[in-house]
């Protein structure tokens, strides 16, 4: 073997050969990053893709959209057999952040949509309650000026 052909490549800090993260099918090569080939390799990938997907749940669902994206080959591509074992695990929790994402998209979109089409109309008298734009007044704040 001469080398030309070797798709491995040489981590520069601890000297040893690993092989991109890549899945080659049917002639259509598949990365576990948008990356592609300057990505972390799939025992990486899983790592990040499942902290993503953990930390989505400590009010920050922003990270299941950087999962969706940053692993978006593996989620819009079905497991091939040469598919490494982690591409499995890792489409697991890519593609439950996309599903957390979107339930996270309309619950918030839906909530906006209520307090700014229907306000005091929707809401009644509780209206002057719920918002915050007359808190100064409520507590006071404006007659020192």
């Amino acid at each position: 073997m001469d080398g030309r052909n070797d798709q491995s490549t040489v981590d520069v800090e601890s000297g040893e050969r690993r092989r991109p993260s890549a899945i080659r099918s049917g002639g259509v090569v598949t990365w576990a990053t948008v990356d592609g080939p300057l990505g972390v390799s799939w025992e990486e990938a899983e790592g990040y893709a499942k902290r993503f997907f953990l930390w989505g749940f400590a009010c920050l669902p922003l990270l299941w959209a950087v999962n969706c994206f940053y692993f978006w080959p593996v989620l819009v591509s079905k497991a091939s057999p040469s598919s490494p074992p982690s591409f499995s695990r890792i489409r697991h929790y890519v593609v439950r952040s996309s599903i957390g994402f979107i339930v996270f998209a309309v619950l918030l979109t839906g909530w906006a949509l209520t307090f700014a089409i229907g306000g005091e109309h929707l809401f009644g008298p509780v209206w002057k309650e719920l918002v915050m734009y007359n808190l100064a007044e409520k507590l006071q704040l404006t007659g020192w000026m």
